[in-house]
């Protein structure tokens, strides 16, 4: 008997695309001497001394479960990161819970806050699975496009204009990926007049707050008001090279955690127990590297921004995460028919700009989270590439450095 699945899956799930920054990745995995731009994933290995952590708690048997929210002792760690840091003060008993990585505390937010059919504005260029996982949880994704004339910021007038009797929450992500925009205080507080008029929550992803570069982060739950508002999504992933480990948090008033918590508990149970010693480890002791990677960013994001232009493909300068959006289109190709000949003619990876949105078509999301000589060297087959497309290129690139 030939069975027919089509009529066993679910239609949410049959409507899902698949993301577009797989398929890239796959082209390019049976590729020699592919120079990678796509993967949005620090190029340091994880900090010896959380490493040592984890085995050592290994050593130590503590292969068991934790609580359900997690370590209670990591829990009182990421209370006073967020306070010390950021200045915002959760409760590690009630308002903290440990997830594993910030997808799964995205998810958890939206499962936990949506009816079918409520609304959730999700600022665009956007992570590619943002609205897949608002769509999941029975809701409407309604996409904000924001431009490079404005640094691919939202203003506070586009949220309102995008706002009806279904918006339930507005989804922020600062420093934004792809685009590596990022929200100053006064920006902040001009969204969060229109939040609190329309009585609205925020989810607010800040996984990236650790690589900020020219402007202090800013949490959105620290802004007047918007405490009582804020899902606050973070994690270990960016800022202290531990994307594999898979490690997030969230933190928000206790009567959503609490809802989020009996998700949690059915569908994960807890994080890996040894995981989280190492996640008290790397809160505790790895300032200094954490501020070397910081400062790395910053030299290559300044030299991609500078190398980019120079060549022709005009390129915002990212307040923070390690992404640069530069735009082709004056190579007259799609980002698309840019992302695969680049690929091919020249065995550079890079994700085209439209899988994070429809205004991301015309651009291209090169992640700088790869050695100077890699990026060196991808710039210099990108700009051999346009060449190819009639693009006037200002100066060579074959001795620039830092």
């Amino acid at each position: 008997m030939t069975m027919n699945y089509s009529s066993y899956i679910s239609e949410s799930a049959n409507q899902l695309k698949p993301s577009g920054i797989r398929k890239f990745f796959d082209l390019a995995a049976g590729m020699k001497d592919v120079i990678s731009l796509g993967v949005g994933e620090p190029d340091f290995v994880t900090p010896w001394n959380v490493r040592e952590a984890t085995i050592l708690s290994i050593e130590q048997g503590f292969t068991s479960y934790t609580a359900n929210p997690g370590l209670l002792e990591l829990r009182e760690e990421i209370s006073s990161y967020l306070l010390n840091i950021f200045g915002v003060s959760y409760k590690a008993e009630n308002q903290i819970l440990v997830t594993v990585g910030a997808s799964q505390a995205l998810d958890l937010s939206f499962r936990a806050i949506l009816n079918q059919g409520d609304e959730v504005l999700i600022v665009e260029p956007a992570f590619v699975s943002y609205a897949p996982l608002v769509s999941i949880a029975g809701g409407k994704p309604v996409p904000i496009s924001t431009s490079p004339e404005n640094g691919f910021k939202v203003t506070p007038e586009q949220i309102e204009k995008a706002i009806t009797d279904k918006t339930k929450a507005i989804l922020l992500c600062s420093p934004n990926n792809p685009t590596g925009s990022s929200l100053i205080k006064k920006e902040l507080m001009e969204i969060a007049r229109i939040i609190e008029d329309h009585d609205l929550l925020v989810v607010s992803d800040e996984i990236y707050a650790e690589l900020s570069y020219d402007e202090a982060f800013t949490s959105f739950a620290s802004i007047e008001g918007m405490y009582e508002r804020t899902i606050l999504i973070n994690g270990f992933s960016k800022g202290f090279a531990m994307t594999g480990w898979r490690l997030g948090f969230l933190a928000a008033p206790a009567e959503l955690v609490q809802v989020m918590l009996k998700i949690h508990q059915y569908t994960i149970m807890c994080a890996p127990h040894m995981l989280q010693h190492g996640a008290l480890e790397a809160l505790r002791n790895t300032y200094r590297e954490v501020e070397n990677m910081r400062n790395s960013y910053r030299q290559r994001r300044n030299y991609m921004v500078q190398s980019l232009n120079k060549m022709g493909l005009d390129c915002h300068t990212p307040g923070g995460a390690f992404y640069v959006f530069p735009s082709i289109k004056a190579t007259g190709l799609t980002s698309e028919e840019f992302a695969e000949e680049l690929l091919i003619q020249e065995k550079v990876a890079v994700v085209p700009g439209n899988v994070f949105g429809e205004c991301g078509e015309g651009y291209i999301r090169c992640s700088y989270a790869a050695s100077m000589e890699q990026l060196q060297e991808s710039m210099k087959r990108i700009q051999r590439f346009i060449k190819t497309k009639g693009v006037s290129v200002e100066s060579t690139l074959e001795h620039q450095t830092l």
